[in-house]
């Protein structure tokens, strides 16, 4: 009998071939995106089935309609649930994992941190991590482009929030450890929690990664604390260490939360943006035409030589085109909400407890919303109304507050380094989709080529 059945004018279907004690979850690890497309044909009008992650149910929205109800229009409604709690080993209680007044509180504390005129100041940084991304490479060089972007997306955050040497000793563990932990990211959150405690070789790997990087993050901030950082500098920890008053009260983040903060900016930041890019520069080397266009845009707007700027990233149009589509394409696989009351789905009213479910790599693939879905097409994207089936940054008040910085980061990266560079790819591998935060790639080998036989910066 399905927990909403009895709430529902008729039953939510059921996935077929759940395994005993296990569920679906040895398919979805086995098989996460082919699993994630199929649930929709197993779904019924409403955009709702039903799957078994262990012994407990999971109710997944499979449609954009579904999917705005959950997130928008009823998520006061919903808590983060089980997949998040399965986070908090790495993020603590940092903005992704928190919930109720904690969550309300941490957003208002780190909101101001991506206003405007911080993304702006952030954006010097990410504008000359791109430079120094495309003035690292020789012409005839094959690089692995997520490789790449990885490393300016880490640095580009790291650097965003440690502006100075305080930071230094983090970073090369930030670039070790967070993919160790990125990459099991899944498996942790949809096996049984019994699972935890066996000493198998993930377990090992994740443990031993979460509490380095929770161990260097802790030395920053007593490092910090001690050379009086926040009195002394703009960034993001300097920020985080300040009190900000909020209604009339000082609030002071404790050092445990500062940590969760941070851990959750690297966690949310590095791994998609570098996704993004790669599929990006992975995509445009195979439309070689878009590629012209978007080469041709940003000469227009930016200019041969001048540095991409703040300003310019809501001028390169087609760059956010290109983006939408990747993003749509390659988007956040599997996040997990919990009812706090009982709330209604379509004519299902969910009792309080419920564990609701949906997968954005899925549903923006969904044919009824976005033709040819499986296709990159930038040119959808002229069409106002396919932004109505599109979220790729959530929706209501768990919307990711740093999408201007995510933005900014892969405009900026896209405009400094395709002015520079041709890619070409190199033959024998195609790109696979791997499942963690987002489908990332597993590799994108290119062979980069000058743009113009003259550089187009001194120095080169």
């Amino acid at each position: 009998m399905d927990t909403a059945s009895s709430v529902a004018t008729r039953p939510i279907p059921r996935v077929p071939g759940a395994l005993p004690l296990l569920g679906h979850a040895p398919t979805l690890i086995r098989d996460p995106f082919g699993f994630f497309l199929s649930l929709r044909d197993h779904a019924d009008d409403r955009g709702l089935v039903r799957i078994q992650l262990g012994s407990m149910p999971v109710y997944m929205a499979t449609t954009p309609e579904r999917l705005h109800e959950v997130l928008v229009d009823k998520g006061r409604w919903f808590e983060k649930g089980r997949f998040f709690q399965r986070l908090k080993r790495l993020a603590g209680e940092g903005l992704s994992t928190a919930d109720g007044e904690l969550h309300k509180r941490n957003r208002r504390f780190l909101a101001p941190l991506f206003g405007p005129k911080r993304i702006a100041d952030y954006s010097l940084i990410m504008s000359r991590n791109a430079r120094r991304l495309s003035d690292s490479w020789q012409p005839g060089q094959q690089v692995d482009i997520y490789k790449e972007s990885a490393g300016y997306s880490i640095d580009s955050i790291a650097m965003s929030l440690f502006s100075t040497d305080v930071g230094t000793p983090a970073v090369e563990t930030i670039r070790t450890e967070l993919p160790v932990l990125l990459d099991m990211l899944l498996k942790r959150a949809a096996s049984p929690k019994i699972l935890d405690r066996l000493p198998v070789r993930y377990n090992r790997v994740f443990d031993r990664a979460s509490a380095r990087l929770t161990e260097v993050i802790d030395q920053v901030i007593t490092t910090a604390h001690a050379g009086g950082h926040a009195e002394e500098h703009d960034d993001l920890l300097a920020q985080l260490l300040r009190a900000q008053v909020h209604d009339d009260v000082p609030v002071r983040l404790s050092d445990v939360q500062i940590r969760d903060e941070v851990a959750t900016l690297l966690f949310a930041g590095a791994e998609t943006t570098a996704s993004t890019l790669a599929w990006a520069w992975h995509y445009l080397a195979h439309h070689p035409e878009v590629d012209r266009q978007v080469v041709a845009e940003v000469l227009e707007v930016v200019g041969p030589d001048r540095p991409v700027t703040i300003e310019d990233v809501p001028r390169l149009t087609l760059i956010r085109r290109v983006l939408d589509e990747v993003i749509r394409l390659h988007g956040v696989t599997f996040l997990m909400r919990r009812s706090i009351a009982p709330v209604t789905l379509a004519d299902v009213t969910l009792p309080a407890g419920t564990e609701v479910a949906f997968s954005m790599y899925a549903v923006h693939r969904d044919p009824e919303a976005f033709e040819d879905p499986h296709t990159f097409n930038p040119d959808r994207w002229l069409n106002p109304g396919t932004k109505r089936s599109f979220m790729p940054f959530g929706g209501g008040n768990r919307k990711c507050i740093g999408d201007q910085f995510a933005l900014a980061e892969t405009t900026i990266a896209i405009a400094e380094v395709l002015r520079d560079w041709r890619m070409t790819p190199v033959s024998g591998h195609t790109p696979r989709q791997v499942i963690s935060a987002v489908a990332r790639p597993d590799r994108v080998p290119m062979t980069v080529q000058p743009r113009n036989p003259t550089p187009s910066r001194p120095g080169r």
